[in-house]
């Protein structure tokens, strides 16, 4: 049941953030489209109440309210994340909004790799909290192993994401080099601009 609730969840969220984005920018009807965007953390606290009620009555602990409890710490980190990304490509497809800027190169691209970390470190934890919770409620008397082992995995999440913003650092991205002839001197009246050969 738990699977098949963090799929709903899953599927609700893009249904959601699909009808809040064409509500704000297809329909021309904003106030209605951010009342939409904002009924999605609704999903979470539902995955919530339903993992803690599954607990309660008895359910073993297993992967399942693992993976409940990933999804909810990854919603917290990116959630709000990547619905203000896919609302700046929307403003920009629907309603002659500015072009989204890309994650550039250099530093600026190590800073925006280190931002996404601390989202995945912001989730993790979050993740990890709910976790530790739920083997506190079980019990000393249930096996947690599964729960444990889902937090070893979002550790592990956290740094790997670390040692790929890391190389990002130590080996930075450089734009790309530009192909072609260099740009020819201004003509005006048939005659080179001064500087010109």
């Amino acid at each position: 049941m738990l699977v098949t609730l963090i799929i709903a969840c899953e599927v609700g969220f893009w249904l959601l953030l699909a009808g809040g984005l064409a509500l704000r920018y297809l329909a021309r009807m904003p106030r209605l489209g951010a009342a939409v965007l904002l009924c999605e953390p609704l999903l979470e606290l539902v995955l919530l109440v339903a993992t803690t009620l599954d607990l309660r009555n008895g359910g073993e602990p297993s992967w399942r309210h693992g993976l409940a409890a990933v999804y909810i710490g990854y919603t917290v980190g990116y959630g709000h994340y990547t619905v203000k990304w896919l609302d700046r490509h929307a403003a920009y497809r629907f309603a002659g909004g500015p072009k989204p800027a890309g994650a550039g190169y250099g530093k600026e691209r190590a800073v925006h790799e280190w931002k996404l970390w601390l989202r995945t470190l912001a989730g993790a934890a979050v993740a990890a909290a709910l976790l530790q919770g739920a083997i506190w409620y079980a019990g000393g008397a249930a096996d947690t192993s599964a729960l444990v082992a889902c937090q070893f995995a979002v550790l592990r999440a956290v740094g790997i994401h670390g040692v790929v913003a890391a190389m990002y650092t130590i080996w930075p991205r450089r734009a790309p080099a530009r192909t072609g002839a260099p740009d020819a001197p201004l003509v005006k009246d048939g005659r080179q601009a001064p500087g010109g050969r």
